[in-house]
C-alpha cells in the first residue's frame, strides 16, 4: 500500500462537494434511474417474505417517527431518516437480487440509495440533487471496493457492509450541504462504525440483509456529527490502524490507493455496475446461465451422472464450500449462496426466479438429488472479477459429456440488461406486493424526465 499526496477522504469530499446535476452525463443519469428503479422494486418484493415483517417491527420499535417513508408502509408510519434508511436498506438488499459492481464486488445502490432517499425526502430536496448525491456515493463505494481487489472478502468481511458506511456519509453530507472539511470528518467518523462479518454464511442468518441499511444509519449520523463540529480522523482509509490497515490484514499491501481518486469526475465507475437477472449470489450467475443453456439444448436430466461446476477460485469459499452444506441448503439464504442448489434447479426447471427459493423448492427431492451430483472446482484463465464467468460440464450415463461456458455473465459489460428488461424485472418484483396500477404510476414517474421533488416519488412508495 503506497501513500497518496492528499488524504483520500479529502479528495472524495472535494469531488462530492463540487459535483452538480449539470455535470452528470445524460447516459449516466439514465443508468442511475435504472438502478434506482431496480432497487425500489426489490424493496417492495422483500415485503412478501417472513424476514421483512419481523425486522421492520424491530426497527420501528427501536426507532422514532419522522418524515421519511419506509417502502410499502403508510405515511402514518414514516420514521426518522436514520431509521427509514435502515429499514429501506434492509428491504432493498433483503433478497440479494440487487445490483453489483463486479470489480468492486459490492452492491453499490443499496450502499447509497437508502440514505439518499430518506434524507432527500426529509429535506424536501429536488430529485436532481438527490440523484447527484447518490452518484457521488456510488463513485465512493465502487472505488473503495475496486481498490481492495477483493481483500475485504478474503479477510472475512462483507464488502458492502463496510463501504456503505463511507458512501452513505458522502451521500448524507452532500445533501446536507457539508463543506469539504466536514465531509472529510464524516468519512473519518464512520471508520469507527464500519463492520459486516460474513459469519452469516455458516447458517443463512439474516445479518447480511442488515449491512447496507446499517451503513446508511451510520453515514447519516456521521454527517450530523460533522456538521456540528465533531472531529473525525482525516485519514480513515490509509492512516495507521485505519480501514485498510485494520480490516485487510495480510491483504493490506495489495490495495491500490491511487485508483480511488484517479479520474474522479471524469471516469464514472458506476457505468460498470450490473443489474442481476437471477436472485442469487452474483458469483453463481455464470454457472446458472450455463446450466440454463444446457437445459434449453434438450438435455435429459434423468440421465445425468455427474455435474462439474467451474467458478473463479476466489469465489469457491463463498458459494461452493463446505460442499455438504451447499448441497443441502436449509434456508432460502443458504440456497442463494449454493452453486449446487442453483445449478441443479436450473437444470431441472429451466429458469430461476424468486419462486425457486420458496420452501417447497428447497425440499424438492429431485433438485436435492441432482444437487448431490454437483462438485465444484476452480475455473482457469477467466476474466474475474471484471465478470462472473462460469462453466458447467455434465457427464451422462452413456458416457457422453455436455459442456457450456459463459465467459461474460448476463447483465455485465456488453451483456448489460436493457431498459425493457429492467422494467420487466421491476414489474415482476414490485408486483409481488404493489398493485399493478400503482406500480405503473411509480414506474412512469421514475422514468419521466423533468424537474420534481423527491417527495413526488416517495409518496408513491407509501401504502395506500
Amino acid at each position: 500500500m503506497t501513500t497518496t499526496p492528499q488524504p483520500i477522504a479529502r479528495a472524495l469530499a472535494e469531488f462530492a462537494c463540487a459535483l452538480t446535476p449539470a455535470a452528470l452525463p445524460d447516459a449516466l443519469r439514465r443508468k442511475a434511474m435504472h438502478h434506482i428503479t431496480d432497487a425500489l422494486g426489490l424493496g417492495f418484493a422483500a415485503r412478501r417474505y417472513p424476514f421483512a415483517g419481523a425486522t421492520l417491527a424491530g426497527i420501528a420499535a427501536a426507532g422514532s417517527s419522522g418524515a421519511a417513508t419506509v417502502i410499502g408502509e403508510p405515511a402514518t408510519r414514516a420514521l426518522a431518516p436514520r431509521d427509514a434508511a435502515l429499514a429501506n436498506g434492509f428491504l432493498m438488499h433483503g433478497l440479494d437480487f440487487d445490483d453489483t459492481h463486479p470489480l468492486a464486488i459490492v452492491h453499490p445502490t443499496v450502499a447509497c440509495l437508502p440514505a439518499a432517499l430518506a434524507l432527500g425526502e426529509a429535506l424536501d430536496a429536488d430529485w436532481d440533487d438527490m440523484l447527484t448525491a447518490y452518484i457521488a456515493g456510488m463513485e465512493t463505494a465502487i472505488r473503495l471496493g475496486v481498490a481492495v481487489k477483493g481483500g475485504l472478502h478474503h479477510a472475512g468481511f462483507h464488502a458492502t457492509g463496510i463501504v456503505s458506511h463511507f458512501s452513505s456519509a458522502v451521500v448524507a453530507g452532500k445533501l446536507m450541504g457539508l463543506d469539504a472539511e466536514q465531509l472529510t470528518a464524516a468519512q473519518g467518523i464512520v471508520a469507527s462504525t464500519a463492520a459486516g462479518v460474513q459469519v452469516f454464511l455458516e447458517e443463512g442468518a439474516w445479518t447480511k440483509r442488515l449491512h447496507s441499511g446499517w451503513g446508511a444509519l451510520a453515514g447519516i449520523t456521521a454527517a450530523h456529527l460533522a456538521k456540528h463540529g465533531f472531529a473525525g480522523p482525516s485519514r480513515p482509509y490509509e492512516g495507521r490502524f485505519a480501514l485498510f490497515d485494520s480490516h485487510l490484514q495480510a491483504h493490506t499491501d495489495d490495495v491500490d490507493l491511487a485508483s480511488i481518486t484517479r479520474g474522479l469526475g471524469e471516469t464514472w465507475t458506476m457505468e460498470g455496475t450490473a443489474i442481476k437477472p437471477y436472485p442469487v449470489c452474483h458469483f453463481i450467475h455464470g454457472c446458472a446461465e450455463a446450466a440454463l443453456h444446457l437445459k434449453a439444448s434438450g438435455l435429459n436430466v434423468d440421465d445425468i451422472e455427474t455435474i462439474v461446476c467451474r467458478l473463479p477460485a476466489p469465489t469457491l469459499p463463498i458459494v461452493a464450500e463446505p460442499e455438504a452444506a451447499k448441497a443441502l441448503p436449509k434456508t432460502d439464504y443458504e440456497a442463494k449462496f449454493s452453486t449446487h442448489f442453483v445449478v441443479a434447479t436450473c437444470l431441472l426447471r429451466g429458469h430461476f426466479g424468486l419462486a425457486e427459493l420458496e420452501d417447497a423448492v428447497l425440499h424438492d427431492r429431485a433438485i436435492l438429488a441432482l444437487a448431490a451430483k454437483v462438485r465444484c472446482e476452480a475455473l482457469q484463465e477467466c476474466d474475474f472479477p471484471r465478470y462472473f464467468p462460469g462453466e458447467v460440464s455434465v457427464r451422462m450415463r452413456d458416457g457422453s459429456t455436455h459442456r457450456e461456458h459463459v465467459p461474460v455473465n448476463l447483465g455485465s459489460g456488453e451483456r448489460a440488461l436493457g431498459a425493457e428488461e429492467i422494467e420487466a424485472k421491476f414489474r415482476g418484483t414490485a408486483g409481488l406486493t404493489l398493485p399493478q396500477e400503482r406500480g405503473n404510476a411509480l414506474l412512469d414517474m421514475l422514468m419521466a424526465g423533468g424537474r420534481r421533488k423527491v417527495r413526488a416519488i416517495t409518496k408513491l412508495l407509501q401504502a395506500v
